[in-house]
């Protein structure tokens, strides 16, 4: 069998395989909460097979959101729409994952879609960003941000903590901290973003302080048996950037403070980036498997894994979790196309009994259930040699 259906044990959690649905913001909230399409979205893709499913960066404050349209579990009323995600997800055999967050600099935004600008603090869709330092993403021009005072780092952290105890009763078994993309906890680390002279800048001791605080503030208040992991902004890809000899020795300080698992991406504090690897196949691999061998930590990477060869390669050099985001997206089924193509004796096997069963036992035309498999040779329509033999008068006229 594939090494990337094999099971997977961190803490009490067992994960059916080792494919994880990576946090894609959606912007389909309402005052944070979730609603049917979140509900649609968890459940079609641990219907569709993977192990370990997250649904967005889920922010921890309002002005943690990237937008005013983006998830958040800073209120008590919002634990009944995620718990609604988890409870469709454990029936389907996956277990729901969530990424704490602030997005720091990066927030008061609109969708992508409609231009991803960020909106000035007394805009009614806007707010005043908080950072480390007063520096804002982007350069001259950006909006200003507010620098954190030691006081608010302290509360940020008590959010953690308290949006910690919100994920437990929503029902959420494994709880990720988001510490990369350029968010408030990648901005910590990098010495682009964080230019403060205090105990939380400086030294990359001093960088990584706020990242082991929260640590420590989320495991005093989480079941031992829940996974605590976290996804670094590991290279900020830019010279004056964090760097991976210093991630991997702030990892090793997590470690120290309860950290479980480490996935490994992108930094994004800066557009100005150079020799970037976000366009290659498993271009942050090497990395997080560093970090494996130098830490002794498990780890779990995204970014072009979603050809299955790729995941699969992955996996047998030492993956421990294969992140997904686009591809989950695009195929909900993911798991299923990916044990086809890597040759699983029953891919059906991956999606809920009573899927699977009607999967398995066709009736009728096999190649017609809207999974193709190759069809017999006797069966493959030559379409071309088809369309030569039409008449060229009866041939359909098409039109722009």
């Amino acid at each position: 069998m594939a090494e990337l259906f094999s099971p997977f044990t961190l803490k009490s959690v067992t994960l059916r395989n080792r494919i994880v649905m990576s946090p894609m913001t959606m912007y389909r909230s309402v005052d944070g909460r979730a609603d049917d399409f979140h509900v649609m979205h968890m459940g079609a893709r641990a219907a569709g097979g993977f192990g370990l499913l997250f649904p967005e960066q889920i922010a921890i404050t309002p002005d943690g959101r990237t937008t005013v349209h983006c998830g958040g579990l800073y209120d008590d009323d919002q634990v009944e729409g995620w718990k609604r995600t988890t409870d469709i997800v454990k029936a389907m055999g996956g277990v729901s994952a969530i990424q704490l967050g602030h997005t720091g600099r990066k927030g008061s935004e609109v969708a992508p879609w409609e231009g991803g600008h960020q909106l000035a603090a007394d805009h009614p869709e806007g707010w005043e960003c908080r950072a480390p330092s007063a520096v804002p993403y982007g350069g001259e021009g950006a909006h200003p941000v507010h620098e954190l005072t030691v006081e608010e780092i302290r509360e940020v952290h008590q959010a953690y903590a308290d949006t910690a105890v919100r994920a437990v009763e929503a029902g959420y078994e494994w709880i990720e901290m988001h510490y990369a993309h350029g968010y408030l906890g990648a901005s910590f680390f990098s010495p682009i973003a964080n230019q403060r002279t205090d105990q939380y800048g400086g030294s990359l001791e001093n960088r990584a302080r706020f990242h082991t605080e929260a640590l420590d503030a989320v495991r005093s208040v989480i079941p031992e048996r829940i996974p605590l992991t976290m996804r670094l902004g590991a290279d900020d890809l830019h010279p004056a950037g964090a760097t991976m000899d210093e991630a991997v020795a702030a990892i090793s300080l997590m470690k120290e403070h309860g950290l479980d698992l480490a996935d490994i991406s992108a930094g994004f504090n800066t557009p100005d980036m150079d020799g970037t690897p976000l366009g290659e196949p498993s271009g942050f691999l090497d990395r997080a498997l560093r970090v494996k061998r130098e830490v002794g930590l498990p780890v779990g990477v995204s970014w072009n894994l979603g050809v299955p060869a790729n995941a699969e390669r992955a996996v047998r050099a030492g993956l421990d979790l294969v992140f997904l985001g686009r591809p989950a997206l695009a195929n909900p089924h993911w798991p299923v196309w990916a044990a086809r193509e890597l040759g699983h004796e029953s891919p059906f096997d991956l999606v809920p009994e009573d899927y699977g069963w009607w999967l398995k036992n066709f009736r009728g035309h096999a190649p017609s259930i809207g999974w193709p498999e190759p069809a017999p040779a006797a069966e493959v329509v030559d379409l071309d040699a088809a369309a030569a033999a039409v008449p060229h008068q009866q041939r359909p006229r098409v039109t722009a």
